[in-house]
Parts: C-alpha cells; sequence; structure tokens
C-alpha cells in the first residue's frame, strides 16, 4: 500500500509542477495579477506534494523503540505545513492585489491567457478528483488534504475564468485586482482549515466519526459476555487507529476465556474498518452486581439483580471512565 500512495503522490508532484509552470506562462502573456495569484497558490501544490511524499514515506516505516506507535503522526505534520504554506501564499497574495490597485496594469493577450488556464483547471479538475478518491481508498489524510487543496484551486481556477472573462468582454480593469483579493480570502480560509485538522490530529482529537462507527461495529455484533465498554479512547497515526477501552465482563470467566472475548473483538474491529489497521489495549473489568440490570446473560449463575432492560451504547456511556449506569 506505501508503495502505491508514493505513486499517487508522485504523479500529484509532477502535475502540480507541469501545471503551475503553465499558470506562470499565462501570467507572463497577460500580466494579470489575478492569474499571477493562481500560479502563486500552485507553486505550494509543488512544494506540499514534495514535502507529502516524504511524510508518506517516513509514514510506512515500521515501528522502533523509540516510535513505538509508528511513524504515522508524521501526516498531520505535512497537512499543517501544507496548510501554513497556503496561509502565507494567501497573504502574498492579498499584498499583491494591494499593490495593483494601487498601480494598476494594463491586461493584454486575454485569449491566450484564457485558454491556457482553462486547460490547467481540466487537467487540475481530473487530478483532484483522482486524488480524493484514491485517498478514500488508501485512508491516507496526506493524500487526501492534497486533493483537498487541488480542488480548491479548481474552484477558484473556475471563478478566474468566469471574472476574466468579464474582463475581456467590458475591459474592467479594475477587476482582476478584486478577484485576486477575494481568491486571497478563500486561500486563507483554506490554510487555516488544513492548519485546523493538523493540531487537532497532533493534540490527539477524538475524531468523532471513528468512535461513532466503533460503537455501529461492537453493538452490531455484541455478544452476552460484552456487559459494558467504557474509558474509550481514538488515537490515529498516519493510517492506523489505536484504540484502548475497558470492557466489563463476567468476572468469573477464566483467564483464557477473557482472553479470547478481547481477541475477538481485535478480529472484528479490524474486519470492518477497511483500509485501516486498528491496535486495540483492552482492559477487562470484573462485572459488579450494579451491572445485573442491564447485563444480557441470560444463564448467568450468579445474577443477584433481575435483568431490567437493555443499555444501548452511545457515546455518553462509551467514553466515561466509569461501568453504564454506575455514580
Amino acid at each position: 500500500m506505501l508503495k502505491k500512495e508514493l505513486r499517487v503522490i508522485l504523479l500529484s508532484l509532477v502535475v502540480s509542477f507541469i501545471l503551475t509552470l503553465a499558470k506562470f506562462a499565462a501570467y507572463y502573456v497577460t500580466h494579470s495579477v489575478a492569474i499571477l495569484s493562481d500560479a502563486m497558490e500552485s507553486i505550494i501544490n509543488v512544494v506540499a506534494g514534495a514535502f507529502a511524499s516524504y511524510s508518506i514515506y517516513l509514514s510506512g516505516k515500521p515501528r522502533d523503540a523509540n516510535h513505538p506507535y509508528g511513524h504515522g503522526k508524521v501526516e498531520f505534520f505535512s497537512i499543517g505545513f501544507e496548510g501554513a504554506m497556503i496561509f502565507f501564499a494567501g497573504v502574498l497574495i492579498m499584498f499583491k492585489a494591494v499593490q495593483y490597485f494601487i498601480s494598476p496594469r494594463e491586461l493584454h493577450g486575454m485569449d491566450s491567457g484564457l485558454w491556457l488556464l482553462g486547460a490547467t483547471t481540466v487537467a487540475n479538475l481530473l487530478l483532484g478528483l483522482y486524488l480524493q478518491r484514491a485517498g478514500k481508498q488508501l485512508g491516507s489524510i496526506t493524500i487526501s488534504g492534497n486533493g483537498q487543496h487541488i480542488m480548491t484551486d479548481v474552484y477558484s481556477s473556475a471563478g478566474l475564468i468566469v471574472a476574466l472573462g468579464v474582463i475581456r468582454f467590458t475591459g474592467w480593469n479594475w477587476l482582476d485586482p478584486a478577484v485576486s483579493v477575494l481568491m486571497g480570502i478563500l486561500i486563507l480560509a483554506k490554510g487555516y482549515q488544513l492548519m485546523r485538522t493538523s493540531i487537532s490530529g497532533l493534540m490527539d482529537e477524538t475524531d468523532m466519526k471513528v468512535v461513532d462507527r466503533l460503537i455501529e461495529i461492537l453493538s452490531a455484533h455484541r455478544v452476552p459476555n460484552w456487559i459494558d465498554i467504557h474509558n474509550t479512547r481514538v488515537q490515529q497515526y498516519g493510517n492506523n487507529y489505536h484504540i484502548d477501552c475497558h470492557i466489563t465482563m463476567p468476572y468469573y470467566l477464566e483467564l483464557s476465556e477473557a482472553h479470547d472475548e478481547m481477541k475477538r473483538v481485535e478480529v472484528l474491529v479490524n474486519k470492518e474498518f477497511k483500509g485501516h489497521e486498528v491496535e486495540f489495549f483492552i482492559h477487562m473489568d470484573p462485572c459488579i452486581p450494579a451491572c445485573c440490570h442491564y447485563c444480557l446473560k441470560a444463564t448467568c449463575p450468579v445474577r443477584s439483580h433481575p435483568f431490567t432492560g437493555e443499555i444501548v451504547w452511545t457515546r455518553d456511556n462509551v467514553l466515561p471512565n466509569r461501568k453504564h449506569g454506575a455514580e
């Protein structure tokens, strides 16, 4: 899988480099600051692609004594770096647009510039869709983040083509820096979003979608010996998840039986989390009399309270560090 990820990101790097050259050619032909803004953003595609290539290589290295959870966290650095570069590009674009407001430049060669920009936009669209699909299939946040950035480039380029078309037929050259300002704002927002994602991953912020998926899987395959699940924590390391949780089981189970149940959970979740490797650390809690009223084990030989009803597993009772129903 690592080789495929590297092939995907290297393809992105090569295509982005070619398209960046084409956009600078369009700027050279037209002297449009808006096209220059688009070309400057494309430079970020190239730089980010190069950094992403290295991060994917590094994240694929096996865990070692110094990195017991592997090297996958570097992917969060990758998208954070990309976000910072995008944000910086947005600042430069805004600065350049203000300069053109103060000292306007005459536009020329608009037809050639529009054709060049249109061709790069179509190529970027195909590349962005491919990266987003590949990122989803491979479970790579680096490739997905790169694909999102490319699609942002597509949207801004499409808007730019419309604006330049208006300038071409109306002569309203003041639209050129105005569009550049708008593009700068959109690029700043995208850079912030990627940096926010990076910080969340590095700070181990819980991805509630992953928690919901885990609850869905365990609920669908629930067995009586799994009395409750609590103190659940999810961390992402590149394409892998590290999950630790507490599972309450009948206190009289033998060690081998409890181990089999925990292995059952691990195998089940790894099977259902397609495209991801899930490492489980499960702590087994012995049941207590307070568990009897929601324990599904009908033939329990030590039940001290009657069964009153099943407790549905939700975020509210799976995440806190306490048995269900406990104060």
